[in-house]
């Protein structure tokens, strides 16, 4: 059995029964006033050090948080409690509800006045960011978090790619349950578990279902708040592969830049036709008045996902007079299955976008990477290589299946 790492001690106090042992009384003892002096400064130092212990177990907090059915603080079971999951060495421990604290964001009991969400966020944000405060996130549930599925491809094509294997140091995956928590802490460094209370997102979303509509909003409303504490980030999906830093080719000023299903060509056209999978956002005024404006055009438009909003509203006068700087990135660069990024010897990022169904969706990203590893090893002359993908996510097959309630990326 392994010592839990955080325990609760006894409160340290001195019983006016306690006596210290004295030896008998001798010419040389009493001679020696200074070694009763030396056991009360050894007491007292060892009293000192048991209360600093205490505090410090005291005031720690946990580094991530999941939810799960819990007990709540009189010990009865409680279905949509928070409980926090103390991790060590990349290992969930349960922590006994008599035992270690537990509390449940928004509720009236608590064991602890804190906000484990935000306090964890901050810290996992700051150990990933960068010298100018951005990150690289990305959102992962059960479904994609299994063993040979999206999450090893993705960070396979970190490894494989050119010039992208140290930006794995700046990438923090979020966590929507707990086996995919789990799964991020055995596989990589920056984890945060993002706490939705009453929604499960550990299934397969079915494209446009309202799980998948909770799922995508709910993302838009944790960016405004990354944006909110400071950083600036780069949002991926995890089945966009990363085959070239991207950094070098972002727009230097603008506030909010996105990537494309189809590029017309500028950057500032505004019928470019996004894809909310991949985008870089500065921090700022701008861009934090801009998400919650995207957030509440939900109800404006209640029944679409994001991407369909934000196509609703780039053209609104309120983002002309917040000043917001909006870019288009080219599918030179930033391409996809929708379309795809022709030349090997440019391309950044590539994404399983257009694509019905998980399976279809890992076929395809595994002959993609397949391919990327025989051009790296093809010789330099040999110009006329390409993808031979999308194969099981063509458009002819997104065509017949439209009309099918399917998951899509």
């Amino acid at each position: 059995m392994t010592t839990p790492f955080l325990w609760r001690s006894s409160p340290l106090y001195v019983s006016s029964k306690m006596t210290v042992p004295v030896p008998p009384e001798s010419p040389s003892y009493s001679r020696r006033p200074g070694v009763l002096r030396c056991v009360v400064m050894i007491v007292a130092a060892a009293v000192v050090s048991c209360f600093c212990l205490q505090r410090a177990a005291d005031s720690w907090i946990p580094s991530a948080a999941h939810v799960s059915p819990s007990l709540d603080y009189g010990g009865s079971p409680s279905s949509d409690a928070l409980l926090v999951y103390y991790c060590r060495d990349r290992r969930i421990h349960t922590p006994r509800a008599d035992q270690y604290p537990v509390w449940k964001i928004g509720s009236s009991w608590k064991r602890r006045e804190c906000d484990s969400e935000e306090y964890s966020l901050e810290r996992v944000l700051k150990d990933a960011s960068m010298q100018d405060n951005s990150v690289i996130l990305t959102t992962l549930n059960e479904a994609w978090a299994a063993p040979n599925s999206v999450i090893d491809l993705f960070l396979e094509s970190f490894r494989i790619g050119v010039h992208t294997r140290h930006l794995l140091n700046h990438l923090v995956i979020v966590s929507l349950d707990g086996k995919a928590f789990s799964r991020c802490l055995a596989v990589h460094s920056h984890c945060f578990a993002l706490v939705t209370e009453g929604i499960d997102f550990s299934r397969e979303a079915y494209f446009m279902t309202p799980d998948y509509l909770k799922m995508m909003w709910r993302r838009i409303d944790f960016l405004r708040s990354v944006l909110e504490m400071g950083y600036n980030f780069l949002f991926t999906d995890a089945d966009i592969m990363w085959f070239r830093d991207p950094f070098p080719h972002f727009h230097p000023d603008a506030d909010f830049q996105i990537a494309c299903d189809h590029f017309r060509g500028r950057s500032d056209d505004i019928g470019n036709r996004p894809n909310g999978g991949f985008k870089f956002v500065r921090s700022n005024n701008r861009s934090i008045e801009f998400y919650k404006f995207w957030y509440s055009s939900h109800e404006t438009y209640p029944g679409l996902h994001d991407q369909d909003v934000l196509n609703k509203i780039k053209n609104d006068s309120f983002i002309r007079e917040i000043g917001l700087k909006l870019r288009f990135l080219d599918t030179t660069y930033f391409g996809g299955f929708c379309e795809p990024s022709e030349d090997l010897y440019q391309v950044c990022t590539m994404h399983a976008n257009c694509c019905i169904g998980l399976n279809s969706k890992l076929h395809d990203l595994r002959i993609m990477l397949e391919d990327w590893k025989t051009f790296l090893s093809s010789p330099p002359s040999l110009e006329s290589y390409g993808w031979t993908v999308p194969q099981n996510c063509s458009l002819d097959s997104l065509r017949l299946d439209v009309n099918n309630q399917s998951p899509q990326g």
